[in-house]
């Protein structure tokens, strides 16, 4: 479905992305959670990873101060080669709209805006030139070309999904951060965007980090990171429904035991 395209800015890192003893703590005190615990990871590019554990575990700070969008208290972050954290609230913001794109559970698209105007916002707010002959090449791509006109509330939940994983493509960034991506779905309209992240990863040549609770959505991905407590749990390659859920189950049991043991 879709077409390579060659990146521009010279050559591209073979590690798209890398997180080095990245910490965060919320609270202060006797009130203070340890949400990321020196976590390191590398990813490389053209990969389709899944972060999953249970609730608590640290993934949904994981992918936001990955993505940028919180700074962690200590450690290094960077995307494709170059360091993100640390510099002003600026320069983050610059660097994340050239380098990251991202598909939420809500999909977060603008009511008033048609699905083109949606689609081309990143470059937009970037003041990057508008292509949109290259935007409406993406839309059909994703399924929505006789749609570039539509407004969100005149298309279906797995379109309106669509839209954001041609909003988050038009940019070209060198890692995509999906945040519950099919959480709100049906699973017919789950596995079709799904499908779609698989084809950004292996046609498109993207990068993309996927938050997941679901193990059949997580059976899509590459590879799949498991978190615990903030830390690095495990490490699932060419993942199964049925895989995932077992070492899901583990970690939660193995949460609960310590949970029991501390007197939570």
């Amino acid at each position: 479905m879709f077409r390579r395209r060659s990146t521009t800015g010279g050559a591209r890192s073979q590690e798209a992305l890398r997180l080095v003893k990245v910490a965060k703590v919320y609270g202060t005190a006797e009130n203070a959670v340890t949400a990321l615990d020196s976590v390191s990871l590398s990813l490389s590019t053209g990969s389709f990873t899944a972060v999953m554990g249970p609730s608590g575990s640290g993934k949904s700070t994981l992918l936001q101060c990955a993505a940028g969008l919180d700074r962690p208290d200590s450690g290094q972050v960077m995307v494709d080669g170059e360091e993100m954290t640390g510099g002003s609230e600026a320069a983050l913001t610059k660097f994340r709209r050239r380098r990251i794109g991202f598909i939420f559970q809500q999909y977060n698209l603008l009511p008033t805006l048609t699905v083109a105007q949606n689609t081309v916002l990143p470059l937009k707010l970037a003041g990057r030139r508008i292509d949109k002959a290259r935007a409406r090449e993406i839309l059909t791509q994703v399924g929505l070309g006789d749609r570039l006109g539509h407004r969100p509330d005149q298309l279906s939940g797995g379109q309106q999904q669509r839209v954001a994983i041609a909003r988050a493509l038009v940019t070209e960034p060198s890692v995509i951060f999906a945040d519950e991506p099919t959480g709100a779905l049906d699973i017919r309209s789950a596995r079709g965007v799904l499908r779609l992240l698989q084809e950004t990863v292996r046609i498109h040549g993207r990068t993309v980090v996927m938050v997941t609770h679901d193990p059949v959505a997580a059976s899509f991905a590459d590879s799949v990171l498991f978190l615990a407590d903030g830390r690095l749990a495990g490490h699932l390659s060419r993942p199964t429904v049925d895989a995932v859920a077992e070492r899901l189950a583990h970690l939660g049991d193995t949460v609960n035991r310590h949970q029991t043991h501390v007197g939570v």
